[in-house]
């Protein structure tokens, strides 16, 4: 799971995760509400993609650059 592009204008830029709003190891199902992110002053939740197991690869507050991957779902 990559950390999503807000804009075609800031597409590349860093951002910061927010918040994530499940554990590592968390069994997930689609579309669940997996984090908050944010670049200057947008903010967007992010979605699993998918069902499985989340493991986290990224900490809160953390700086990351869009596309960058922040969890995996196995």
């Amino acid at each position: 799971m990559l950390f999503p592009a807000l804009s075609k204008e800031t597409a590349g830029a860093e951002g910061v995760l927010a918040t994530w709003f499940v554990s590592d190891g968390a069994t997930v199902a689609a579309d669940q509400l997996l984090a908050e992110v944010q670049v200057d002053k947008v903010a967007a939740e992010v979605p699993a993609p998918v069902g499985g197991v989340v493991h986290l690869l990224v900490a809160e507050e953390e700086v990351v650059r869009q596309g960058a991957p922040i969890a995996r779902i196995d």
